[in-house]
């Protein structure tokens, strides 16, 4: 199960933080990534992060906004979201790798949802 939380509404320009609480699966064994769905379109790559959280992935879009980090202690994925913008309105969810240790993690086909995600709104 993934868990997301810590969305809300904010002004452009604004921070959240997003938390995703991981269960059911050994969360070290795979990589994890952010997915959105904004209105209207389909799900979206955000960003991802390696097995052992050295190596980060971004979209363009987000670059140098947003963080991507994760606790194998407390089983939580986190996304650190700065200077929001309008269009980062959208439904956030938290994604597992399909494969455990898999090679692939860089787009949307190689994550599968697992829970309900959390809505943010960036509008002034």
């Amino acid at each position: 199960q993934l868990q997301a939380s810590g969305g809300g509404s904010v002004q452009p320009g604004g921070s959240l933080r997003l938390s995703c609480a991981v269960s059911g699966f050994t969360f070290s064994r795979f990589a994890m990534s952010w997915l959105r769905a904004a209105p209207g379109k389909g799900l979206e790559y955000v960003s991802a992060i390696s097995t052992g959280g050295g190596i980060t992935r971004y979209a363009d879009s987000v670059k140098g906004r947003f963080t991507i980090s994760r606790d194998v202690v407390s089983n939580t994925l986190y996304l650190q979201m700065n200077s929001l913008k309008p269009e980062d309105t959208a439904v956030y969810y938290c994604a597992k790798q399909k494969m455990q240790y898999g090679s692939r993690w860089n787009e949307v086909s190689d994550f599968e949802l697992r829970g309900q995600g959390t809505q943010v709104t960036v509008s002034s």
